[in-house]
Parts: structure tokens; C-alpha cells; sequence
């Protein structure tokens, strides 16, 4: 039977931090199978829990004689059981009142001093380009010789696999996760780890556990520079960075709307606020430029970022125009400082690294 043999092979696949196979310590659950062999399941992650857990529990059943198609869902274990109470209790005459939780210090970061320069790039909001300005940036640095790292601690939408062309297992040497390399860059991503339609429903000590993993247990070697592309906001990915390292700086990314410069400014002040230098502004999409004429069209209106820079009294470190070979380039793995060196855009992300390296040194 089906259900006997993936029964077997789970319980060989040990959960590192328990000691135990995943079925008796009961971090799978809801285990369902078709009839044309399709294999579904949930994996309940607690901190402290390898999140390439979920990829060996794939690998292990697309083993199995018999399963065509292995699909494992990654929830936190908390959040699940949380939803898995029953709704309503019955109610004591009385209830002595609860004890106030202990207040759990900070930790305190840790230097990585192989790492080189650590620079965050931030944004207050989604889809202003802040991925893209990550890649060409540590790419850029890369071209002048330096050695870079790039850090995808975009947890919820990891897309530096595709903008960097390349997405594999990476090896695992004497417990050292090994990252991959592409155009003179080291990279690690949690795109690497999980399936490309695995959704993260993450909370924050599972995100930090990823960053420090990230920072700690990946063999980078020794570098000058070392690029962490950041989700858009302000939440449980920011705070982790600056709670595992030292940050050396954090370049923030706008588009010259204002509602993106509104979430930006936000974006600015957490980092302050956690004394964390914010090097300056980058404006993305600044204008359209025609590839046929070159003349350039403000899109999304015009000053956004030159504004914000003043109200934060911070340097505006660039504007990089809107030009289609930076988006194709990004879907199939070619950065634009690589692509087409020569474009206003590449000339701009170039700049804009030479500004970084000067305002760090």
C-alpha cells in the first residue's frame, strides 16, 4: 500500500534539532494521497527548526515507488496548534489573574567580521524596484573587483534567484551551506530552500532563525561586501537583521510618487530609531525613457525622492530611469549593469555603488 510506504519512509527523516523522526515528534500532519499518486502534507517548523527540512521530506517521497507528485506545506508549528483549539471553554466561578510574562532581553548582535561592509537595501512598500537595485548593486561592486555577497532576506518574496540566473539545492560541506555564485556574486536565498509556490507563513522567530542561519551557518569566506536585499516595511525581517549583526548601513528605495515616499520616510526612521546609518535615497523609475527617441516621461510624477532626502538631510545616492531591458534582464537572470553596461540605468546603479562604497569607507 501507498500510504504503508510513506508511512516507512518518514519515519527515517530525522527532525537535527529533536533528534527524532518527523512522524514521532509529530511535525507532519494532515498527510493526504490521490489515487494517481499525488502526495500532500503539512510540516509544522518550530524555532531552532532547519527550514531545509521541507525540501529532504519532498526529495524523500518523490522517492517512493508509486508517487508521482510530492507537495509539502511549511507552517509554524505555534500558529497551527493555535488555530487547532477548540473555540470555547467553560468558565471558572473565578480565575486568579495571570502572572505578566517575563520581558525576553534583546539579543545582542554578533560581528561578522568576514562579512566585509554589511549594507541593507530597504523600502517602505512593495514593487518600487528594491530588488532590483540590490542585485545591480552588488553586482556593480563585483565588476570593480571587490568581493561581494548578496543576502536575499526577502523571506515572503524571495526573487534574487531569478534576477541572478541561478537557482539550486546548494551543498551542505562539514555543516556549512555552500552558496552559489553568479556574475562574480555569492548569493544565498530562502528560494533556494523551497518549492517556487511554497508560501512562507512565517512568524518572527522563525524569520530570525533564517537571517542568523543565513549569516552564521553559510560558508561566504572573506568578503568587502556584503548586500542584504530586505522586504518592504518594517517588520519582523528588519528587526532581525539588526538584532543578529552590526549593520554598517542601509540604502532606502523610492519611487518619486508620494505614497511610496510616505512609506519610504517610515522605512527611514525605523532604521534610525534602531541606530542604524541610513547612507541615503535612491529613486527608482524616476522617468520612462523611450527606447526609440530618448525622451523621458514622468510616470509617476517627478521631486520624490530629491524631497524626502531633504526632509531626512540625507544625500539622494541617485534616479535610475525606467527602461524595459532592466525588467527583461531581471526575468531571466541577466542584471542591467551586466546586459547593457552602457544604458542611462546601468550608468545610474553604477553611481549609485561608487556613492555606497564612499559613504562607507
Amino acid at each position: 500500500m501507498l500510504n504503508d510506504r510513506i508511512t516507512e519512509a518518514l519515519a527515517r527523516v530525522l527532525n537535527p534539532r529533536t533528534g527524532t523522526d518527523v512522524l514521532t515528534s509529530e511535525a507532519v500532519r494532515d498527510v493526504a494521497t490521490t489515487a494517481s499518486g499525488k502526495v500532500r502534507l503539512t510540516l509544522l517548523l518550530s524555532e531552532g527548526d532547519d527550514p531545509g527540512l521541507a525540501r529532504t521530506i519532498r526529495q524523500t517521497l518523490e522517492q517512493i515507488d508509486g508517487v508521482t507528485e510530492a507537495r509539502v506545506d511549511v507552517v509554524e508549528a505555534q500558529k497551527f496548534e493555535a488555530n487547532r483549539r477548540p473555540s470555547g471553554r467553560a468558565l471558572p466561578v473565578m480565575e486568579e489573574p495571570r502572572p505578566a510574562p517575563q520581558r525576553v532581553p534583546a539579543p545582542t548582535p554578533v560581528a561578522y567580521p568576514n562579512l566585509g561592509r554589511i549594507i541593507a537595501v530597504s523600502s517602505g512598500k512593495g514593487g518600487v524596484g528594491k530588488s532590483t537595485v540590490a542585485v545591480n548593486l552588488a553586482v556593480a561592486l563585483a565588476r570593480t573587483g571587490v568581493r561581494v555577497g548578496l543576502m536575499d532576506a526577502d523571506i515572503y518574496g524571495p526573487n534574487v534567484p531569478r534576477m541572478m540566473g541561478v537557482n539550486a539545492p546548494p551543498s551542505v560541506i562539514k555543516e556549512r551551506i555552500i552558496p552559489l555564485e553568479a556574475h562574480g556574486v555569492k548569493v544565498m536565498s530562502l528560494g533556494f530552500l523551497i518549492e517556487r509556490d511554497q508560501p512562507a507563513i512565517w512568524r518572527g522567530p522563525i524569520v530570525m532563525k533564517i537571517i542568523t542561519q543565513f549569516l552564521r551557518d553559510v560558508a561566504w569566506g572573506t568578503l568587502d561586501y556584503f548586500i542584504v536585499d530586505m522586504p518592504p516595511g518594517t517588520g519582523d525581517a528588519q528587526l532581525s537583521l539588526v538584532q543578529a549583526t552590526q549593520v554598517g548601513g542601509v540604502v532606502i528605495v523610492t519611487t518619486p510618487q508620494e505614497v511610496a515616499v510616505g512609506d519610504a520616510l517610515r522605512g527611514a526612521k525605523m532604521f534610525e530609531r534602531v541606530a542604524v546609518p541610513v547612507l541615503g535615497i535612491v529613486e527608482n523609475m524616476s522617468w520612462f525613457e523611450c527606447p526609440h527617441c530618448g525622451k523621458p516621461s514622468s510616470i509617476f510624477g517627478t521631486g520624490g525622492g530629491e524631497r524626502l532626502a531633504k526632509e531626512l538631510d540625507l544625500p539622494l545616492l541617485g534616479q535610475i530611469p525606467l527602461y524595459p531591458r532592466v525588467l527583461e534582464g531581471a526575468d531571466r537572470g541577466a542584471p542591467i549593469v551586466v546586459a547593457d553596461a552602457e544604458s542611462s540605468a546601468a550608468r545610474a546603479l553604477t553611481a549609485i555603488a561608487n556613492r555606497v562604497v564612499e559613504a562607507t569607507t
